[in-house]
């Protein structure tokens, strides 16, 4: 008897309505000719019209695949449960989308700034550096001394350090903290969405998302 291997991922996009088991699932067979044809099987309603996020069930897979082969062994490594995200074809960036950036980049920019600022006012760094360095000088600061540059310096290289990213270009092969926080959030959305999915009585289910509506997060 010949055993297939599946594994599907909690998350994976398609960009077309048809979607074939090798476009959402890694899929491995001793027998070449049975995985080739598993492969080219069309999942049956995997998305509905409209992009969107649908959550699926292995056993969805399963049965699809013992359709066409009723003795096949079929042993799922992957996630029971997971999502199909339909996302149409991005399109190339235009003037609208350069914009966006521009302007998301000015916000992050002022706003970084103006929360730095309102930090050092509000533990009164000024003052803080002026007492310091009369302390070690005796004379008074007039505001820009070595303490304030190295300050500015060390703010900025702490910065970069950090967020371990730096002109498009990452100072290390370690995941930057905002790439952390992103997959943390990611498989926050992917649990919740499931989870979500499995109090929602199965015949709802399949009207709401053979409606193109889906389970979006």
């Amino acid at each position: 008897m010949d055993t297939l291997y599946l594994k599907i991922d909690e998350n994976v996009g398609v960009h077309d309505r048809r979607v074939f088991l090798k476009d959402i699932a890694q899929i491995s067979c001793s027998n070449k000719e049975i995985e080739a044809r598993v492969k080219t099987m069309l999942f049956p309603e995997a998305v509905g019209r409209e992009p969107g996020r649908y959550v699926k069930s292995v056993m969805e897979v399963i049965a699809c695949i013992q359709k066409e082969f009723p003795s096949l062994e079929i042993n799922n490594i992957g996630v029971p449960d997971f999502i199909i995200t339909y996302e149409k074809q991005k399109q190339p960036a235009d003037a609208v989308s350069w914009l966006k950036t521009a302007a998301v980049c000015v916000l992050c920019f002022f706003g970084a700034s103006f929360s730095i600022m309102t930090f050092n006012n509000d533990v009164s760094i000024t003052e803080l550096f002026g007492q310091v360095y009369e302390l070690f000088t005796g004379q008074t600061s007039d505001g820009f001394t070595v303490l304030e540059l190295s300050y500015s310096l060390g703010l900025g290289l702490g910065i970069i350090v950090f967020f371990n990213h730096f002109a498009g270009k990452k100072l290390t092969a370690d995941p930057t903290p905002l790439e952390v926080q992103m997959r943390t959030y990611e498989n926050d959305v992917n649990d919740t969405i499931i989870e979500a999915s499995r109090h929602v009585p199965k015949n709802e289910r399949k009207t709401t998302q053979s409606s193109g509506k889906g389970i979006t997060g």
